[in-house]
Formats: structure tokens, C-alpha cells, sequence
């Protein structure tokens, strides 16, 4: 199977105002740093977090590269299946993966947060809760390891629309399961059907710091995976 090339301004509408819009919220974050610190997500628990953010954190990046490999994934996958779908089922399919990626990681650093919570005693999970987020912002931290860990799992941001680019590969996948794609790095080709599974391994292993949402990764592939069944399951044939 083959696609047809397509420069940035014949790119389907959804993909091109995804586009827009990320790399112009990255120019300003690198401009204006604590606006993306207000965009990205936080775990409940945390002064900082704001509802907005379960969806304004999809648009911000934080790195060069982060936003680089979202964005080629988006231009190279996302304009094959909004062509295919449409602008509404498209974008309908964008949201729904990338909050349900998001949901997955709040869940996950939720129970990470409980689990170290029952093993530390009440007044220092209330000075953590209470003053935590303030001490970062001062560019400090506890001195008790306990007490460090937890501040920093409850007040460290999530940015990234990762979960949603993870759903896109997955639905490619299900839509061109034996279609031949030629991978940049590593360079060998490789069926279509097992492209996200591939990406999700390059980015544990390439990840080497341990900072990454690797479970909003797979938050993005499961949801990718259920929503793609339904579709096919009722067709949607009210949103053509």
C-alpha cells in the first residue's frame, strides 16, 4: 500500500490546526515558562492542578525532540486517517485517546501517591500537601527522602500529546495492519500493525532519565484499541 505525499497547506484541517497550535504553544512556553507550567497537568493532589489542564497539557512539550517526534507522527499518520474518517470523527478519535491516556496516568500516579502515603507519617504528608508545591517553585526540597519523593510525584507537570499520537499509531495500525513502513531509526521496515507497539519500546529504552509517561503511552494505545473496536462495532454513521 502506498500514501501520497502532501505538503503542510494541502494537510487535511484538524492535522494542520494541531500542528498550528502545538508549535505556537511551545514558542511561547519557551518565552514564557510559567505559562507552561500552568498548561501542563498535575496529579489531583496538587495545588496546581487546575480541570483546564486535562486538556490544554495535550499541546505542550517539553523538549525540542519531545515536541519534534509527536508532531512528524501527527503530519505522518493523522492526515491518513482524518482523510479517511473525516474532520469530526478525527478529531472526536484525538481527544478521546489522549484523555483517556491522560485519565491512565493520573490513576497510576494516584496509587503511587496512596501507596507512598500510608507508609509516611500524617504531619508529613500535611507538610507536603500543604507546602509542597510552594517549596518547588523556590527551587527547593524536602531533606526527607520520603518526604522529597512525594512532593515531587505530587507537583512534577505532564505535558505532551503523546497518549493521543500513541491512539494514532494504534488505530493505523488496526486500519493497515500489513501496510510496509520504513522506521528512521532503527532503519528496517516494519508492518503497520505493529508500529505502536514498536514506538512504546523505543521510548522506554531511549528513556533514560525515567521522566517520561510511559503509562499515558499506554493509556493512549489502549484507549486507541477500544475506541478503533467500537467504531468498526457501530460505524457512527450520525457523524459522516
Amino acid at each position: 500500500m502506498s500514501f501520497q505525499r502532501q505538503g503542510f497547506f494541502n494537510l487535511p484541517p484538524v492535522v494542520k490546526t494541531l500542528l498550528i497550535i502545538n508549535i505556537i504553544l511551545f514558542v511561547v512556553k519557551m518565552l514564557m515558562p510559567e505559562v507552561g507550567m500552568k498548561l501542563a497537568v498535575y496529579s489531583f493532589k496538587s495545588d496546581f492542578f487546575e480541570p483546564y489542564q486535562l486538556v490544554t497539557h495535550m499541546f505542550m512539550h517539553g523538549s525540542f525532540w519531545h515536541l519534534l517526534f509527536n508532531m512528524f507522527a501527527l503530519y505522518m499518520f493523522g492526515k491518513i486517517l482524518e482523510e479517511i474518517w473525516g474532520p469530526k470523527r478525527f478529531l472526536i478519535f484525538y481527544f478521546f485517546t489522549g484523555l483517556g491516556a491522560a485519565a491512565i496516568h493520573l490513576l497510576v500516579v494516584g496509587i503511587q501517591i496512596n501507596s507512598m502515603i500510608s507508609q509516611m507519617f500524617p504531619d508529613q504528608v500535611e507538610m507536603v500537601l500543604n507546602d509542597g508545591a510552594n517549596v518547588l517553585l523556590q527551587g527547593k526540597n524536602y531533606v526527607d527522602i520520603d518526604m522529597r519523593d512525594l512532593n515531587i510525584l505530587i507537583n512534577t507537570p505532564t505535558v505532551g500529546a503523546s497518549g493521543a499520537i500513541f491512539g494514532l499509531l494504534t488505530a493505523f495500525g488496526m486500519s493497515f495492519p500489513n501496510a510496509q513502513l520504513q522506521l528512521l531509526f532503527p532503519p528496517i521496515p516494519i508492518k503497520g500493525k505493529y508500529i505502536a507497539v514498536v514506538a512504546l519500546v523505543i521510548g522506554y529504552v531511549m528513556d533514560g532519565s525515567g521522566n517520561v509517561a510511559h503509562f499515558a503511552h499506554l493509556g493512549g494505545i489502549i484507549f486507541g484499541f477500544i475506541f478503533f473496536l467500537i467504531w468498526n462495532k457501530w460505524k457512527f454513521n450520525r457523524w459522516n
